[in-house]
């Protein structure tokens, strides 16, 4: 089993969204970065656990724990011509861009990213790297371990 961290725009789908959807389940959609649909395509798998963070807002940081509930498949929004994922190089045939069904665990306390970086312990994880803008990373053990016990 893995541990990844997922971004998530509070404005697209916050914390509290999942938790009021269906089964508390959302298709992770929209990831238009190669890296990341490549994480979500190959590597994940049912049962990986998930930081869920927010991201582009006033506070962003670790919100949340949830797990991976359905493998990869593809995106749907690439194919709606008014969406604004839309990719008119994919094809039913040959889609690009794939995503994986989350599921919430449970809510947690804030963790932003400035608490966070202020912890030896993950000096090294990605999302805390200067530059990093992938909206899907995976988390080492004792990183997930770290944060399990600060939440």
């Amino acid at each position: 089993m893995r541990s990844w961290l997922m971004k998530s725009e509070p404005g697209d789908c916050s914390i509290d969204d999942l938790a009021a959807m269906p089964g508390q389940t959302v298709a992770w959609y929209g990831v238009r970065n190669y890296q990341a649909r490549n994480f979500m395509r190959d590597q994940m798998k049912v049962g990986d656990q998930v930081f869920f963070y927010h991201s582009n807002c006033a506070e962003p940081g670790i919100v949340g724990l949830a797990e991976v509930s359905r493998l990869a498949y593809p995106d749907h929004t690439q194919f709606d011509p008014n969406n604004k994922y839309f990719d008119p190089k994919a094809t039913l045939q040959t889609p690009r861009w794939f995503n994986v069904d989350v599921k919430l665990v449970r809510k947690t306390r804030l963790a932003s990213i400035k608490e966070l970086r202020t912890y030896p312990a993950l000096e090294r994880m990605r999302v805390l790297q200067t530059g990093n803008r992938l909206s899907i990373t995976p988390v080492d053990p004792r990183e997930w371990e770290f944060i399990l016990g600060i939440l």
